[in-house]
């Protein structure tokens, strides 16, 4: 469930415990931002349904591109206060973005 994966985050910016026993977990898996899905899989999701916040890596990238379109609206001021209390996105800015559009922009603009 989407709004699980919502719950999961807000927990886990505000609890340090969590956020070290994930950072353990990850720990285990050093240099591993390519393979950013299966991580998830292995890492984010057990503990997430150990806490009875289960979701997927579907809803997780749903739930992160909510998220991140929902910086659009922001003036830049909100935008720049907002991103600074985040982690970031376990999925979407570690490589796992496959828009056809923006590849096909992005070779268009090296021509």
């Amino acid at each position: 469930m989407i709004e699980n994966a919502e719950k999961f985050f807000e927990l886990y910016k505000t609890d340090e415990a969590l956020r070290a026993r994930v950072k353990e977990a990850m720990d285990c898996y050093p240099g591993s931002f390519e393979i950013r899905e299966p991580l998830v899989e292995e890492v984010l999701l057990p503990i997430a349904h150990e806490l009875g916040l289960d979701f997927t890596v579907s809803e997780l990238r749903a739930y992160e591109t909510r998220k991140k379109l929902s910086h659009l609206h922001q003036s830049d001021e909100e935008y720049f206060a907002s991103i600074e209390d985040e982690e970031g996105f376990w999925l979407l800015d570690n490589g796992w973005e496959y828009d056809e559009d923006v590849l096909r922009a992005g070779e268009e603009w090296k021509r």
